[in-house]
């Protein structure tokens, strides 16, 4: 039973007892002796004050409880935090960072426990220094790479033992950073890179979500990471014994749970191997990119996907050394295939100058690049090795571009069938201006406000929506359709100011063999699928929001 009594500092003359608290000033945060599984095993940590259960978020002697009542915690008269264990004497120490003659110990309001000099009221030490398992809210995650110093948080060895456990979250030095989560030296789970205010490998963090962390990198070398929840006064992020980062907040009654991961199994460190693509389906399964099969067959239907995917067909600057320099460009060069919706893989390589066609071509010029994505809030991204943790989700993601050899795509039909998809693309872009011209004149109708929200990028936007949607129409829909009613009156904006077809009757023809020969004035030929058609993927990964050009390219249409 803990007394009433508490201390507002603790001094050399003026210790803390095994049956006292040290509270921050706004009655928030508590220091004490606890013991979390009932025995004679006493910890000293900080806990929520006020909230039931308690809920410890730092610990000092983690690796070694003390037994004794006579227990104390103190600070010596050089600065340094003592923890004595009776007559057994010191089992933990803060050690002496700078040496003080006269200092105390103080509990802030943000749940910092910190040693200050009484003269010049420096900080000597601070326990947000040394975490555990718990980030707070003025706390954070760091890597300074000139002096060496981490900050990172360290699982309990279980619910009712504080020793360090088996897992640690922590952030990268390479740019743009990662989160990750390690089960000793080994990744267990990874964010995917940061794009300003978003971890591009969680889905539910698209552009429009209002995301508590935030994430800083200088040029000297240092990254910070931190989480703040402005709505709630109290709220909490820990790595637990199992291994998944959760995130709390409370209400003012209760802990309410928020947000965990890993929740799913692609969620796994590169749970399907090299070149290997863990599609987050229910349940989940494991595919090869394309291009790409099961480097071990019979363990691979076995559902033993570990052991990855590997290249069907030699790249043209694997076979050929003189086109490495950069001359892929002709009748059999490689092609890229864009994949909407990935979780960036691990190990890329950020180059901070390129736009989205420089990025294009500098991996296509590239032979050792692999693959390429240009993603707001990032830039480019290039990939010089297997892609490895790779995710496919339902919705969220990026665009992800990788380099196969140019048979994947039909490579040997006839060159007129590549013209053809040249000219019969030109018309559709040509197409897409005119619609927008036509769509710009609505815009004078709508007031002042929604005016200023369509600058000429979001315009720009518009018009490769209209382009992509007329091409996706009458080229790459399994159902192919000529929408044969394109007006102003038809092309529509949703709240994100995304186009959208609107169709309305007469419908439009499916170009079927039997409603061709049905409707033959209304019905158009139908159009031979262009598999060996390359510049379609090079378009996609200049638009501003890299979308997918397969038939997922755009949901947004209305059937």
């Amino acid at each position: 039973m803990l007394l009433s009594f508490c201390y507002a500092t603790i001094t050399p003359t003026s210790p803390l007892l095994i049956n006292q608290t040290l509270r921050s000033s706004n009655e928030v945060y508590e220091l004490g002796f606890f013991s979390p599984n009932n025995t004679k095993n006493q910890y000293v940590g900080i806990w929520f004050k006020d909230t039931t259960p308690r809920v410890v978020v730092w610990v000092a002697n983690r690796e070694k409880p003390v037994t004794d009542s006579m227990a104390n915690l103190s600070i010596s008269s050089n600065g340094s935090l003592l923890l004595f264990d009776g007559k057994h004497g010191i089992v933990w120490s803060s050690g002496v960072t700078f040496a003080s003659n006269r200092s105390h110990v103080e509990l802030s309001d943000s749940g910092n426990l910190i040693v200050v000099d009484n003269i010049s009221e420096r900080t000597l030490w601070q326990s947000f220094d040394h975490l555990g398992d718990t980030l707070l809210q003025s706390s954070f995650l760091m890597y300074n790479l000139a002096t060496g110093e981490k900050r990172f948080l360290t699982s309990w060895k279980s619910y009712n033992d504080p020793s360090p456990g088996d897992f640690v979250a922590q952030i990268t030095p390479q740019v743009p950073s990662q989160g990750f989560i390690m089960k000793g030296s080994t990744p267990y789970w990874r964010s995917g890179p940061w794009a300003k205010t978003r971890f591009t490998g969680l889905p539910l963090m698209d552009e429009s979500f209002t995301s508590p962390f935030s994430l800083h990198q200088d040029v000297n070398g240092s990254g910070y990471f931190s989480y703040s929840e402005k709505d709630y006064n109290l709220s909490r992020m820990v790595l637990t014994s199992e291994g998944s980062l959760e995130v709390f907040r409370h209400n003012g009654t209760t802990w309410e749970f928020n947000y965990q991961t890993p929740a799913h199994s692609c969620d796994s460190y590169d749970a399907c191997g090299p070149f290997g693509l863990c599609v987050s389906s229910v349940p989940p399964k494991c595919k090869c990119f394309k291009g790409f099969e099961p480097k071990y067959t019979e363990e691979w239907k076995r559902g033993n996907w570990t052991g990855g995917c590997v290249r069907q067909t030699e790249l043209l600057c694997e076979r050929n050394s003189t086109n490495c320099q950069g001359n892929s460009t002709g009748k059999a060069a490689d092609v890229f295939h864009a994949l909407a919706n990935i979780k960036p893989p691990d190990f890329y390589k950020f180059s901070a100058t390129l736009d989205a066609e420089d990025c294009y071509q500098s991996c296509l010029q590239n032979c050792s690049c692999l693959a390429f994505a240009y993603i707001n809030g990032i830039g480019c991204l290039a990939w010089n090795q297997d892609l490895m943790d790779a995710v496919q989700f339902s919705v969220g993601g990026e665009s992800l571009s990788i380099r196969l050899a140019h048979s994947e795509f039909g490579g040997n039909k006839h060159k007129k069938t590549i013209v053809a998809t040249s000219v019969s693309l030109t018309v559709f872009v040509i197409l897409g201006f005119a619609a927008f011209g036509f769509w710009r004149c609505r815009v004078k109708h709508i007031d002042s406000r929604k005016r200023l929200e369509i600058d000429w990028p979001k315009r720009f936007d518009i018009i490769q929506g209209i382009a992509r949607g007329l091409l996706y129409l009458h080229r790459d829909s399994r159902l192919r359709v000529i929408h044969r009613d394109l007006k102003v009156s038809n092309i529509l904006l949703d709240e994100k100011m995304n186009p959208k077809y609107q169709f309305a009757p007469p419908l439009p023809c499916a170009l079927t063999p039997t409603s061709r020969r049905k409707n033959p004035k209304y019905c158009a030929r139908r159009l031979d699928r262009p598999e060996t058609f390359s510049l379609l993927p090079d378009v996609c990964s200049n638009t501003l929001n890299q979308n997918e050009c397969d038939d997922n390219m755009l949901r947004s249409i209305r059937l």
